[in-house]
């Protein structure tokens, strides 16, 4: 039965972005990499939640200590000031140490991750004829190499600077929070979490094109690799055929294209470093005008000087401890569309696409199927 139209892939091709898509093979990921809940990922995703929730834990206590010192200092008294130093030093060395095995713990993870992960893509990849088909018969997965090896690692370390601050947020800021309305009332929670949601919403925006983009160089940074892995394949031959000339036309052609990406990747990601830069800046001014409003409004009128600096010094610790916790979620967003882009980035679920087909009987004229188009998916039924 003679086609009347070929199929093709192209007009049907998504732009990778952060979608309901991007949450479906970010979960089918985690699937892989924490397989059950006596698995060594986990475990060591547990001892990480222990470490973090202490070093929280001692960061509270080093940031309300500046408030002591005011009083001390305030009341020249000698012998609190002495034993608050030596606290303090006790605190900064125990959370040193808290943060470096928190970091060591992460960069255990994303070498334990990479493991699972490639050794899945293993599976799946030498499974029948799987890696001729990627390599030759499918057109729509371009580098399937590149995948397997350089996006996997970089997906993994990517998720591993993300995964302590992910763990820690829900607790810290619902301790912050409540700490915030004791202090400041309801304006203080309430304006801390109208700057995350701008914040958010803006960030969102400025995301969305650099996800596809990104996608797009890695793509191309693919195909430049392969370009020279071909000429070193094909050295001789290029040689007896005298094509020196014409592969350095072609390789620079395909440097040219990548540099371009880049350089257009660079230009939108300009404009989400700004918004970061300008909402972590922002953050700690609406601190100190948060905690002006009980000063002005004669809350505290009845302390003393030194109660008084103590009080705005812990209270500008929580409210701008809060803001940070908001500000490192927002800052999170440049590692989450890095994230979003190599997840996209990963082995595709679709067997074949067909677009706008149309066959006939080689026996009749009349049409059997007339411009069919179906997007077949890997397990799925007709």
């Amino acid at each position: 039965m003679p086609p009347l139209a070929r199929a093709s892939g192209k007009g049907m091709k998504r732009r990778p972005k952060l979608d309901w898509r991007f949450v479906q093979r970010f979960c089918s990921i985690q699937r892989v990499l924490f397989p059950s809940w006596s698995s060594q990922n986990v475990l060591m995703l547990g001892t990480l939640v222990g470490v973090t929730l202490t070093e929280q834990m001692i960061i509270y206590q080093v940031g309300v200590i500046p408030s002591q010192f005011y009083e001390a200092l305030s009341d020249k008294d000698y012998g609190a000031f002495k034993n608050l130093a030596g606290l303090a030093f006790l605190l900064i060395l125990l959370n040193s140490t808290l943060k470096s095995v928190d970091q060591y713990i992460c960069s255990l993870m994303s070498v334990s991750w990479r493991k699972s992960l490639t050794e899945s893509l293993h599976r799946a990849y030498f499974q029948g004829n799987v890696y001729y088909t990627l390599n030759v018969l499918r057109e729509d997965i371009d580098n399937p190499d590149q995948r397997i090896s350089q996006d996997t690692e970089r997906l993994c370390k990517q998720m591993s600077t993300m995964v302590s601050r992910l763990i820690i947020s829900p607790f810290t800021l619902v301790y912050y929070t409540y700490q915030c309305f004791y202090s400041t009332g309801w304006i203080g929670p309430v304006s801390i979490f109208g700057y995350f949601i701008v914040g958010t919403i803006t960030n969102k925006i400025l995301m969305g094109p650099i996800v596809s983009t990104l996608f797009e160089q890695e793509k191309l940074e693919g195909d430049f690799r392969f370009k020279h892995m071909q000429i070193r394949s094909n050295a001789e031959s290029a040689a007896f055929y005298r094509a020196g000339k014409v592969e350095h036309m072609r390789t620079d052609r395909r440097l040219q294209t990548l540099l371009r990406c880049q350089k257009s990747l660079m230009n939108k990601e300009l404009w989400l470093y700004i918004g970061v830069n300008t909402f972590d800046y922002l953050g700690g001014i609406l601190s100190y005008i948060i905690i002006s409003i009980p000063i002005f409004s004669g809350v505290y009128n009845n302390l003393s000087p030194g109660e008084l600096s103590a009080l705005i010094s812990k209270n500008a610790f929580v409210c701008i401890y809060l803001i940070s916790c908001f500000s490192q979620l927002i800052d999170l967003s440049t590692t989450l569309s890095d994230v979003a882009g190599y997840t996209h980035s990963g082995p595709v679920d679709t067997a074949f696409i067909l677009d706008c087909v149309s066959y006939k009987s080689p026996f009749s004229e009349q049409l059997l199927v007339e411009e069919l188009s179906i997007k077949i998916s890997q397990g799925s039924n007709l």
